[in-house]
């Protein structure tokens, strides 16, 4: 530790009570949850932290024009890294980072990722709204799968690619991905052709048996929720989307949009975020 001794060390204590003396303002500093020092105006709330959970055949880059945004406009933002394994693994997974970001929270989920955190953010009182972006709110005994066939409307199974997998202990799984040449159509129609391209090659497989698992609690119930429907979703049908957000009784924007949305539409799911912030962190 370094102490302040001496000449120095009084001119310095001297400097900072002739600066509040003469009524200028010191800045107070807050840490962000990459340990970075955030300058915020004294007596002022520093902005919650908001935390992105992506979903199956993404990964964390799908939200880059969304973070774009956010940081634009002083929001602190992590995008986590999903498992895609399981909602109750994938949730822990979540919530060790939810834990370890200190302050108020906005978690965001898209797809699969609405899985996540109905069940990461249960009983934790810093998440101050929870976002759905074209995703999933279970309730306790429903998986995503029986979600997704409740409505007509998905041609996921026909563009599907399986691969079988084999874990360190013996068992075995069939892990998911989009067919690469459909993945445009499939997941992603309203993105320009290169840019699907290269999320189809970087797409990460969810296990099967994750779209099977039955959610064991629902955040949503507790939580102020907000949510983004997708009218021209191929994945999870629009039908699916609004009974739950009606059931959630969460706030809802529409837009005609793929499953992709973050994506191809980042300032609108920006904007729905900041809006949920707004609400709940005054």
């Amino acid at each position: 530790m370094i102490s302040i001794k001496g000449l120095r060390g009084r001119r310095f204590v001297t400097g900072v009570a002739a600066m509040v003396t003469a009524g200028v303002a010191v800045g107070t500093f807050a840490v962000t949850a990459n340990g970075a020092p955030e300058r915020t105006d004294a007596g002022r709330q520093p902005k919650p932290t908001v935390v992105l959970e992506h979903g199956a055949f993404a990964d964390a880059s799908s939200w880059n024009g969304v973070i774009g945004k956010l940081r634009a406009d002083g929001y602190p933002v992590v995008a986590a890294a999903n498992p895609l394994r399981g909602p109750s693994t994938d949730a822990a997974s979540l919530r060790s980072l939810l834990d370890h970001i200190k302050g108020p929270k906005i978690l965001v989920g898209h797809s699969y990722g609405g899985s996540v955190i109905s069940q990461a953010a249960a009983g934790d009182r810093d998440v101050k709204a929870l976002v759905y972006v074209a995703a999933f709110l279970p309730a306790p005994g429903e998986s995503a799968l029986e979600l997704t066939n409740k409505y007509p409307g998905s041609t996921l199974p026909d563009a599907l690619d399986p691969v079988p997998f084999k874990n360190t202990d013996g068992t075995t799984g069939t892990d998911l991905y989009i067919q690469q040449d459909k993945f445009r159509h499939q997941f992603a129609a309203d993105v320009p052709r290169d840019q699907a391209a290269l999320a189809a090659a970087t797409q990460r497989p969810i296990a099967q048996a994750a779209l099977e698992e039955k959610a064991t609690t629902a955040a949503w119930k507790t939580i102020p929720s907000w949510d983004i429907i997708t009218t021209e979703d191929l994945n999870i049908p629009p039908a699916a989307q609004r009974f739950m957000a009606e059931r959630a009784h969460a706030h809802t924007t529409t837009v005609a949009a793929s499953h992709s949305v973050a994506v191809s539409h980042p300032h609108l799911v920006a904007g729905v975020i900041e809006k949920a912030a707004r609400a709940t962190t005054r």
